[in-house]
């Protein structure tokens, strides 16, 4: 079994919705037959018994491939991955298929799909295979990788309210929606948030003092610089003491309740480890932990230091292990509780107690393992959201907003949140950034909280689901200009737009990225910008191919046409109906109060409307044809021309757009232009652009270079007609043919070379059909053969052109520029040229010098 071609496929794609590794693998004529392998699947299933609750008992694995898929699937899930989604398919190679299987993270996904291979390995030869460890070590990478709980609570509510998001490291840093609408945070922590207010949270006597000066309670303190100086400041305040860092978090460095020198010793030498040290009054009472979200309490807990309660027969070690071997505590943040350490500040502790760790305790006796109730050191809580009395709320607030948090958790230490703090000598003891949500999310005791949720909600109005409007355009010709004119009517409705396709990627206008940027990379990146109020996106097969789409869903999929020319034979799509079902992954995403814009005359184009969530508008110059008709008398959206002008009716109500006034069209005279600008205002259309706007952008747009390039680009050169395009495969052609056959030529030439990647009968049929519309052909050979040998493209060029009906002049020159030199040279006045550029932008510049030139010396 041989395995290729790993790809990482992060967003929707040809098969599913769901991120996914694909991979192609070749079996021989033996494992495509598992029954034809004696014994294997014994082994497999003895080397990893877990194979068999996903084994498919309707459908069992009958290749190696196939086992594959189901053994990567399940060493996944056995790690606690949340993956369900998996398939195998065969191609038109024989015995090679694609399998894809779901991934929650990516690396997991390769690590699963690499040792599922191994697995398969050992099965096969009779060797060792140990599935222990193999999901030990998936289960520690996705740990590793995985958003921690709080991060991972607020992603889940942005999801559940529609709100896209996007990991921009491996770390808590996300962002969520798109464009002008994004926010971002770093784990609980908000973008609005600024560096000095984290600074001053991080600062705990600032913070005292703030507090104080806002009139909020809290305990009496000073920093100190020794050991000595700690002992002098404790004796000043009075015992019992609180010694913790003056720059910490989450607990690290704290000891609580010191009343001996021994005690504050031990104390100040962990605090001094974090940082600079401060001692302040210890307050008595329980621990809580109070979360400001904004200006409102949205979760409180009473956390309680971490504790073992004795049996009269193990020790102290033993019931610490005991405890710890709880799932729900581990040793980082991926857990509701965190292991109880016995260390130094735990032995003292004790010690204070009378214990050691290896004392046993009387039965039922509570023996505290430190005085400090952070859940990082293993402490426990209990949800108290519905006891906290509006005065103690009123405190927290103001706490947070005095040092200007947005999202705060306050410590305050009282005998009860019932009652108001100063009437119990209660009072805040600490204010902190990026507070961590496990104790609100999943407490110990009582009710868990979904304080994503209010962040969530504080971050985004209700009904504000983050999208910027996106249009994705996808087909076999027409994509580039009319993914250029929809950017354009945005544009010109006062929305700042940015724009990708096969010449670069835009925002506002400006290039941010150049070459081919119609894969979700470069959409991707469009969608970060924070200038974008709007992304009009050319979406290639190649893309969605290699890693799937750059978004989770469009507001409008705008489907052109399907062609028989569009890379068949690449990556095991050989059909036309291929190609659709790849093409319509757009229309698929496209969101439940959507659009699909599609092409009523392209029959397999039509058939897509069943794929879309959302709705559809159909487009077509015949308004008579049968889907127009039929989903007019539904009143449902359509496009199409009547007389001279395009029309988008619904119903009874009617918007009429004369051709004249939409230079792109030429008057009408460029069908295929007339096509593109229909699909265009179908697109501007159901994105909610207003005609007014839309009938500006449709009259200052126009298929010159500076516009279009390469995209029926018309010129003058000495009275001759010259048109260069980037058409390449026969449909283009056709289409190219029916537009220079509506302008008036005496002699009409085409300058022609054909892409290496295609198959030797769309090579053929381009000249084909301009061997019927052309007098003079001129042929050259690209820059790049991609995969062909020297002067093979040109020779299946010529072989087309052996029957042609017009063509009597055919040359061969070497070199793009040399081979638009020589028809330039050739032509007369009244004389039509067309110019199929390879390399767009160096073609057109080439051939503006030629006519700059001509003008000069004429």
């Amino acid at each position: 079994m041989d395995v290729s071609r790993i790809r990482a496929l992060r967003g929707p794609n040809l098969w599913s919705r769901n991120t996914a590794i694909e991979a192609i693998v070749r079996c021989s004529e033996e494992e495509s037959q598992i029954g034809q392998l004696p014994g294997f699947e014994a082994r497999l299933r003895m080397l990893f018994p877990a194979i068999g609750e996903h084994w498919p008992i309707d459908s069992p694995p009958q290749n190696l491939a196939q086992v594959l898929e189901v053994a990567a699937l399940a060493l996944q899930a056995q790690a606690g991955c949340p993956v369900t989604y998996s398939r195998s398919t065969a191609t038109v190679e024989p015995g090679t298929h694609q399998v894809v299987v779901e991934y929650s993270e990516e690396e997991v996904g390769r690590q699963a799909l690499a040792l599922a291979q191994e697995l398969i390995r050992a099965a096969a030869d009779g060797g060792a295979f140990d599935a222990v460890a193999a999901v030990s070590r998936l289960r520690d990478i996705d740990e590793d990788l995985r958003l921690g709980p709080s991060t991972g609570s607020i992603v889940n509510a942005a999801v559940a309210r529609g709100i896209p998001y996007r990991r921009l490291t491996q770390g808590s840093l996300v962002q969520f929606g798109w464009g002008s609408k994004q926010r971002r945070i770093q784990a609980a922590e908000v973008d609005t948030t600024s560096a000095v207010a984290e600074s001053i949270a991080q600062d705990k006597d600032l913070t005292k003092t703030l507090l104080l000066a806002a009139g909020v309670p809290v305990p009496i303190g000073r920093p100190v610089s020794d050991a000595d100086d700690a002992w002098a400041a404790a004796q000043q305040i009075g015992l019992p003491v609180v010694v913790k860092p003056q720059d910490g978090n989450q607990g690290k460095g704290v000891t609580v309740n010191v009343v001996t020198r021994e005690q504050l010793d031990a104390a100040f030498k962990a605090a001094d480890e974090i940082g600079s040290v401060m001692v302040e009054k210890y307050l008595p009472g329980a621990d809580y932990r109070l979360l400001v979200v904004g200006k409102k309490l949205v979760a409180a807990a009473r956390r309680d230091p971490p504790l073992v309660i004795g049996d009269g027969r193990s020790t102290v070690q033993a019931l610490v292990e005991r405890v710890n071997a709880d799932p729900k505590r581990g040793d980082g943040h991926a857990t509701p509780l965190t292991k109880i350490r016995i260390d130094d500040i735990a032995i003292a502790s004790l010690r204070s107690q009378g214990l050691a760790p290896d004392s046993v305790p009387l039965k039922g006796q509570r023996v505290l393992l430190r005085n400090n109730a952070n859940l990082s050191t293993g402490g426990s809580a209990t949800d108290v959201t519905d006891d906290v009395h509006r005065d103690v709320a009123a405190r927290a607030v103001a706490a947070a907003q005095m040092v200007g948090l947005h999202i705060c958790g306050v410590d305050v230490v009282c005998e009860s949140v019932l009652r108001p703090l100063e009437e119990q000598s209660g009072g805040v003891v600490e204010v902190n950034a990026a507070p961590g949500l496990r104790m609100h999310l999943s407490p110990s005791y009582g009710k868990g909280r979904n304080v994503g949720e209010a962040i969530i909600g504080h971050l985004y109005a209700p009904g504000d689901d983050g999208r910027v409007p996106t249009v994705a355009v996808t087909g076999t010709n027409g994509k580039t200009t009319v993914t250029r004119l929809i950017a354009h009517l945005m544009a010109t409705s006062g929305l700042r737009v940015g724009m990708t396709n096969t010449d670069g990627a835009y925002v506002q206008g400006r290039q941010i990225d150049s070459g081919d940027c119609s894969g979700p990379r470069s959409a991707r990146n469009v969608l970060a910008h924070p200038d974008v109020d709007a992304a009009v996106f050319e979406t290639a097969r190649g893309g969605i191919l290699r890693e799937g789409l750059g978004f989770d869903r469009c507001a409008v999929a705008v489907v052109t046409n399907l062609g028989e020319g569009d890379h068949l034979g690449l990556n095991f799509i050989s059909t036309v109906d291929d190609l659709a079902v790849l093409k319509r992954v757009i229309v698929r995403n496209v969101a439940p109060n959507g659009y699909a814009v599609l092409n009523a005359a392209d029959p397999i184009v039509a058939a897509m409307s069943v794929a879309c969530p959302g709705q559809v508008c159909y487009f077509a110059a015949d308004r008579h044809h049968p889907v127009m008709a039929a989903h007019r008398a539904q009143g449902r959206r359509v496009v199409y021309v009547e007389g001279n002008a395009i029309v988008a009716a619904q119903g009874s109500w009617r918007e009429r757009l004369p051709l004249a006034e939409i230079p792109l069209t030429r008057g009408g005279s460029i069908g295929f232009q007339v096509e593109n600008a229909m699909a265009a205002v179908g697109a501007g259309w159901c994105a909610g652009l207003d005609w007014d706007a839309m009938r500006r952008g449709l009259e200052s747009f126009d298929s010159d270079a500076g516009t279009t390039p390469g995209r029926f680009n018309v010129m003058d050169y000495r009275g001759a007609t010259v048109i260069a395009d980037y058409g390449h495969n026969p449909d283009a052609m056709r289409a190219l043919v029916r537009a220079v056959e509506a302008m008036p030529a005496q002699r009409r030439s085409v300058v022609i070379s054909g892409a290496g990647d295609r198959r030797d009968k769309d090579l053929r049929d381009q000249t084909v059909i301009l061997g019927a519309a052309f007098d003079d052909v001129i042929l050259y050979q690209d820059a790049a053969q991609r995969g062909r040998a020297d002067g093979e493209v040109l020779a299946l060029l010529r072989d087309g052109l052996k029957d042609a009906a017009r063509t009597r002049c055919i040359d061969e020159v070497r070199g793009e520029f040399a081979a638009i030199d020589t028809a330039l040279q050739r032509l007369q006045p009244g004389d039509l040229c067309l110019v199929l550029v390879d390399q767009v932008q160096e073609a057109l510049e080439h051939l503006q010098r030629r006519i700059e030139a001509a003008a000069v010396a004429a």
